[in-house]
């Protein structure tokens, strides 16, 4: 089942911010969860920790950092793809990250998309404005229970 959130797996205060006043800006309101480190978006995909409670439902997508603190963001890409319950949830990679090694492997483990931050706030602002449209309002994800 799908929540209609979007996760925010982002450890840069200032990034998470403007991620989420452009969303906001955007008019996209389905709601966003934000969780700060690799390990915290793990709990938060597969209901553990501080996240046992939390309602069925999984994220619209995820956008997904990949230098994280304590577990990166690329080990939460490889063990949501290796889970069945998790293995189609769509997953963005949104990072400062242009090394090759780093979009060739988001790719070998199935990443939906590799995004690059922009570093010019308005080429920022439009790259989350056209993501968070497209994932939420154009694209059509996999039916429940796949």
């Amino acid at each position: 089942m799908n929540d209609g959130k979007i996760l925010i797996v982002e450890d840069n205060p200032d990034d998470e911010a403007l991620i989420l006043r452009v969303l906001k800006k955007s008019n996209i309101s389905n709601g966003f969860a934000v969780v700060r480190d690799g390990a915290e978006a793990l709990d938060y995909l597969f209901r553990t920790g501080q996240y046992e409670d939390r309602e069925p439902g999984d994220p619209t997508v995820v956008l997904l950092d990949i230098k994280l603190p304590k577990v990166d963001g690329l080990e939460v890409l490889r063990q949501v793809r290796e889970n069945e319950a998790t293995k189609h949830q769509p997953v963005v990679i949104l990072t400062s990250s242009d090394e090759e090694e780093d979009i060739v492997r988001s790719y070998e483990l199935g990443v939906n998309s590799y995004v690059r931050k922009p570093v010019e706030f308005d080429k920022f602002s439009e790259a989350v404005n056209q993501l968070g449209l497209y994932w939420l309002l154009l694209n059509q994800g996999p039916p429940k229970g796949r």
